[in-house]
């Protein structure tokens, strides 16, 4: 197939549209990013992924055996394992934008209002939604209540509290907007014409090491009175003791009220919950900013496990809470007893005009442990703040500094934008699904006792492969990610890196039996680097790989991954410091990786079981993913010598890069396309052109190949489904049909597709790499309910594997593909569009976009036509909002 062939089957971008994308300008939102009504609800079933096709089944017999095993060996000794495939995250499509900084713990958000899935133990997830976690409105003219309701749509998960509450609020009346790392609620209370909306804002500051830690998130609310009467109004903000665990009710849980200076002659008012997650102290803050003309009360306790009438009804009768300020500590809980705080804020808005009124949260654990307890860390905040309890003082400092953050926010996103050139949903995706930077169960370390100046300096991180696959930074999944933090933490990237240089010499001799073969073997063998740095419910950095269905020290990827990483890093931050510690420690892994070369033709060779990323995806011999891998980084070492100096090793494998040149060519290249390995082609094609310029590349892989491959992939893996719709299957048979021959081949992994959309972008395939990924985000963010819980993977039958997962992250491998190779498409101006809304046009192309779509009922499920008219049912309905 030619290039014409495949540039005649590329869509039209400007036909394609995403249903949560904004349709309509609201004053006081931004123009793009993900926006729902609050009346909005995914109808589609999705389910994890649970067992392999049938005629698989008997290869994996042995695996599920010793996994079960291993899973009851974790169970008797009070842990989980590092994937619990027996108690998998169910489909929960409830999320938005999470809450806090980097590495401090989360606490997630519903789009509807809820608080939800929280974590302040390391790594460590509770998927609760917590009742008595709210904001309150209560409206009175002429000293009587007309309006009082809970500002949520999610209604209350235990029927038997709270019921004096009014959980009432029309969710036709409401709209959510996300932008991570801010988001917008809007309440629209027509009966009084009066507007809410709730502005929520996180520390998440790009080449901030300091202010980007802090375990804290504003909330500003602005009050709209569009009628011919003043009114008063409060917002009251509840908040409970916990995560929504049976832990809640262990006891020994106490409050107290504060308040701090915060800016100027105003102070921040509000109560802090006292106690213990994993045997160690956390406080949590809910504060107000008191001002001349907002007035704060404070409610130090109330029974959230009742009906909350002790709250609701003198709110209800007054508009406010307690004005004598108590900062006394209260009893603590007894055992089965729970604890929650209010905070309200009370402000009189005239006839026609607005004001508004602040509010912070924040969860103080300076330190924590994992649960081996060997080690006890301090968390990166600290820097800023004491380590021995700060929560009231972190509140206030959230008041203060949050238009600082907001003002960096807006600087930082403004260039993309503001771009008239790039595609509406990617200015969604590329900020939203930046949430896994700080909701993926991550952490941030102070530490002094590193032999690594960055580290000391700048910390210690981690992130999960994922909520479900709890292993800290899964290197060959990081890999991918990596752009997220060279772009935006360059300094956490280098951390990462020096971490791993730290154990690749490292020997672990510990026996453990690999899951898959039954084998027994050591926990890290010495020269290569590890699967990951270790699981949570153990003790990382400390013990590492706690991955163990395969052995991963031959893997074909690791090493050499690491190698690509450390020249993509020197090159881009130029650290010669970097590139002489690093040198030593590739050679190293490159001399093991010599060794996987069986006939000595210059390529290495795949040992004929799942032995990379593709983890159930077996090769044997030389492969184009591994291949292209191992030439790749022997041209960087190449350019690593070069640059100190070191001309026997430049010599020595500029050999080697040629003798494999021609062998990877002569076994992988058919002047065409290899179809059993389009999709591994890409991959090597996406880690070597990403880290180098294009004459280095065409050095290997010649440019006309490289865009053969890319248009077949483009033609094949993503146009042969749904129209493209779907992103890029990971595998095709020859025919181009689906290959069924592996669970992993015939998913679709979000973190590849938008590799392979980066890969495109670069090669200056701008609109088939756009399309190709706006498939991935258009699944996960608009049909299948995984906004803000993107997965590994999906497939054509509503499955998914690995709820928020670590991959996708490689987004930002595109915006390093734009910056680097067409900075144009950023630099352009945005231009001024109709924000009239259109219902007949919006309808005729979200029904043209899901029309095309239905190839054949045998081959894709009934739920695309279902969605279909449900989002058409909803624009109809809501399209006020939309």
């Amino acid at each position: 197939m030619d290039s014409g062939d495949a540039q005649k089957t590329t869509p039209n971008l400007s036909d394609y549209t995403s249903l949560t994308e904004p349709l309509k300008t609201i004053p006081g939102l931004p123009d793009y990013g993900w926006r729902v009504p609050l009346s909005y609800e995914c109808n589609i079933k999705c389910k994890p992924f649970s067992k392999p096709r049938l005629n698989l089944i008997p290869q994996y017999v042995s695996l599920g055996v010793r996994y079960f095993g291993f899973w009851l060996k974790k169970k008797r000794q009070g842990r989980r394992p590092f994937i619990d495939h027996l108690n998998q995250t169910r489909h929960m499509p409830i999320y938005g934008c999470p809450i806090g900084g980097i590495g401090s713990g989360s606490i997630g958000r519903g789009y509807r209002g809820e608080f939800c899935r929280f974590q302040m133990v390391p790594g460590i997830y509770h998927y609760s939604t917590v009742d008595a976690d709210q904001f309150i409105v209560c409206i009175r003219k002429n000293s009587e209540t007309k309006y009082i309701k809970v500002l949520s749509c999610a209604g209350r998960r235990k029927k038997n509290r709270l019921k004096a509450w009014d959980w009432s609020f029309p969710p036709e009346n409401g709209v959510y907007h996300a932008l991570y790392p801010r988001a917008w609620s809007i309440f629209n209370i027509p009966e009084l014409m009066v507007t809410l909306k709730c502005r929520q804002v996180s520390p998440v500051i790009p080449h901030d090491y300091v202010e980007t830690t802090l375990p804290t998130a504003a909330f500003i609310w602005e009050i709209e009175n569009n009628s011919s009467e003043d009114l008063d109004v409060s917002i009251t903000f509840t908040f409970k003791n916990g995560q929504g665990t049976k832990e809640d009710r262990d006891g020994g849980v106490w409050s107290e009220g504060f308040r701090c200076d915060c800016d100027g002659d105003n102070e921040a008012k509000g109560v802090l919950i006292h106690q213990h997650f994993n045997g160690l102290k956390c406080s949590y803050g809910i504060a107000a900013k008191a001002t001349e003309k907002v007035s704060v009360s404070v409610k130090n306790r109330f029974n959230p496990q009742q009906d909350g009438s002790d709250l609701w009804i003198p709110l209800k009768n007054n508009g406010h809470l307690d004005y004598d300020f108590i900062t006394a500590p209260t009893p603590p809980t007894s055992k089965g007893e729970e604890l929650a705080s209010a905070v309200c804020a009370n402000l009189q808005v005239m006839k026609n005009s607005r004001s508004h009124c602040e509010f912070s949260l924040c969860w103080d654990m300076p330190k924590v442990q994992f649960a081996s307890k060997e080690n006890v860390y301090t968390k990166r905040y600290c820097q800023k703040f004491s380590n021995q309890g700060s929560a009231a003082e972190i509140c206030s400092y959230a008041l203060k500094n949050y238009p600082k953050w907001e003002a960096k926010i807006e600087k930082w996103q403004k260039p993309i934008l503001e771009s008239n050139l790039l595609p509406t949903w990617y200015k969604s995706a590329i900020f939203n699904e930046l949430y896994f930077i700080s909701d993926g169960g991550t952490v941030w370390f102070d530490v002094t006792d590193s032999q690594h100046e960055t580290v000391n300096k700048y910390g210690r991180f981690a992130y999960l492969e994922g909520q479900e696959y709890r292993m800290f930074n899964t290197y060959d999944v990081h890999h991918y990610s990596s752009f997220a933090l060279l772009m935006l933490w360059p300094k956490l990237q280098l951390s990462l890196q020096y971490d791993f240089g730290d154990t690749i010499t490292a020997e672990d001799s510990q026996v453990v039996t690999f899951l898959m073969s039954g084998e027994r073997g050591i926990r890290k063998v010495a020269n290569c680097v590890p699967h990951d740095i270790g699981d949570p419910e153990d003790e990382p950095w400390k013990r590492v790989n706690a991955y163990n269905i395969h052995p991963t020290h031959d893997w074909k990827d690791l090493n050499l991954k690491f190698v690509l990483q450390v020249y993509r890093d020197y090159s881009s931050l130029e650290d010669k410091k970097y590139l002489e510690t690093m040198y030593p420690k590739c050679k190293v892994l490159m001399e093991t990786s010599r060794k996987w070369d069986v006939d000595g033709d210059g390529i290495i060779d795949n040992s004929g079981y799942a032995d990379q990323t593709f983890d159930a995806w077996k090769m044997k011999g030389a492969s184009a993913y591994c291949g292209g891998l191992w030439l790749a980084a022997l041209r960087m070492m190449v350019s690593m010598a070069e640059e100190l100096d070191k001309q026997e090793d430049k010599a020595d494998y500029q050999a080697l890069l040629s003798r494999g040149a021609e062998s990877f060519h002569k076994k992988l290249w058919n002047g065409k396309v290899n179809w059993l390995v389009l999709l591994l082609n890409m991959d090597s094609f996406f880690f070597f052109s990403s880290y180098i310029v294009n004459k280095l590349l065409n050095e290997i892989f010649p440019s006309e190949n490289v865009k053969t491959t890319l248009l077949t992939i483009f033609d094949k893996n993503v146009m042969g489904f749904q129209k493209g719709y779907m992103g890029a299957i990971n595998s095709t048979r020859p025919n181009g049909k689906m290959d069924p021959s592996s669970p992993q081949t015939e998913e679709f992994w979000v973190g590849i597709t938008y590799a392979l959309a980066a890969t495109m972008i670069q090669e200056g395939l701008i609109e088939e790499g756009f399309h190709t990924a706006s498939g991935a985000y258009h699944i996960c963010w608009n049909v299948l309910g995984l906004h803000f819980q993107t997965p590994e993977a999906y497939t054509i039958n509503q499955g998914y594997r690995s709820l928020a997962y670590m991959r996708p992250l490689a987004i930002w491998a595109i915006q390093w593909a734009l910056e680097k190779f067409h900075p144009n498409m950023l630099a352009a101006v945005k231009m001024e569009t109709d924000d009239t809304f259109q219902s007949s046009m919006c309808e005729t192309l979200v029904s043209s976009m899901y029309d095309s779509r239905i190839e054949n009922e045998e081959t894709f499920p009934s739920f695309w036509s279902e969605s279909k008219m449900d989002v058409e049912k909803e624009l109809t309905e809501q399209k006020i909002w939309q």
